[in-house]
C-alpha cells in the first residue's frame, strides 16, 4: 500500500511540476496594434475582446465521430478603450506578439459601440446589438466567421447608423433598438498587416426605422417596417433596408 501511495505523490508531483504555462507575455519591444474609436454623444464605446492564438499549445477537438483533432490554442483577453483626454476618441493599444510559453500571437480583435442610454427610445427598451466591428489579423476565423472584406494594410471604417426599434410578440413580448447599418450585427475585416484600426460610426437618432412583428405565425404575414419619411414596408425581410435609409437621409440634408 505504502508503494502505490509513493508512486501517486510521484505522479501528482510530475502533472503539477508539467503544468503548461498559458499566460501572456508579450516582449516589450513588440509590435502594437492601435485601436481608435471616434464615439457620438448617444452612444459608448464597448468592451474590446481580444483573440490571441497559439500554434505550441494547441487543443483537442472531437469531430461528429469521437475522432480528436488538434485546433490553435486561444486566449481571450477584455480590454476597456480609454478616453483621450476631455476628446470623443477611445483608445487601446494591444501587443502582436503576445510572447509567454506558448508564443500567443493577436489573431482577431472585436470592438464598436453601443447605446448610451436605449430607453431614450421608449420606455422599457433593452438594447438589441449592432455597431460592432471585426478585425481578423492572421488566416484564422474569428467567433464571428470569416471576413467579408479583406484590406491590405490599416483599417478605417466610417459608417452610418441608424436606431432600429424592433417590437416582437412571439417567444414573450421584447422591444429592443438596435445600430442597424451595413450589417445588423458585426462589419468584418481581414487586415494581415493592419498597425491601426479607426472606427467612425456616425449616429442618427432622429432617423428611426420602427419594426412590428407578426403575432401569430401565418403564411403571407411579415414584419412591418416603418420607415423615418412614413413609408411602410412588410416583404418578407428580417432587417431595416440600409440603402432605403441612405436615400432618406441624403434626401434630408439635401433640402437642408
Amino acid at each position: 500500500m505504502s508503494r502505490y501511495f509513493s508512486v501517486l505523490l510521484l505522479l501528482l508531483a510530475c502533472l503539477n511540476g508539467c503544468v503548461q504555462d498559458y499566460s501572456l507575455a508579450a516582449p516589450d519591444n513588440s509590435e502594437q496594434v492601435t485601436i481608435r474609436v471616434k464615439v457620438p454623444s448617444d452612444l459608448k464605446a464597448r468592451t474590446m475582446q481580444a483573440m490571441y492564438r497559439s500554434t505550441s499549445c494547441q487543443r483537442t477537438r472531437y469531430d461528429a465521430y469521437g475522432k480528436p483533432y488538434k485546433v490553435d490554442g486561444f486566449h481571450g483577453i477584455d480590454v476597456q478603450l480609454q478616453q483621450q483626454g476631455q476628446s470623443d476618441i477611445y483608445e487601446a493599444r494591444l501587443a502582436r506578439d503576445g510572447g509567454g510559453a506558448c508564443r500567443w500571437h493577436l489573431s482577431n480583435i472585436t470592438f464598436g459601440v453601443a447605446l448610451r442610454n436605449p430607453e431614450q427610445f421608449g420606455n422599457g427598451v433593452t438594447f438589441g446589438g449592432g455597431g460592432g466591428v471585426v478585425v481578423i489579423l492572421d488566416h484564422n476565423d474569428s467567433s464571428m466567421g470569416g471576413a467579408d472584406i479583406r484590406i491590405d494594410g490599416d483599417v478605417v471604417v466610417k459608417e452610418e447608423l441608424y436606431p432600429w426599434v424592433s417590437e416582437s410578440f412571439l417567444g414573450g413580448y421584447k422591444r429592443q433598438v438596435y445600430l442597424s447599418g451595413q450589417s445588423q450585427t458585426f462589419l468584418k475585416y481581414q487586415a494581415l498587416n493592419a498597425r491601426s484600426l479607426y472606427f467612425e460610426p456616425r449616429f442618427n437618432p432622429r432617423l428611426i426605422v420602427y419594426s412590428t412583428e407578426p403575432k401569430v405565425h401565418r403564411v403571407g404575414v411579415f414584419t412591418k417596417f416603418s420607415y423615418p419619411d412614413g413609408s411602410v414596408v412588410s416583404d418578407g425581410g428580417a432587417y431595416p433596408d440600409f440603402r432605403r435609409l441612405e436615400a432618406i437621409r441624403k434626401a434630408i440634408e439635401n433640402n437642408k
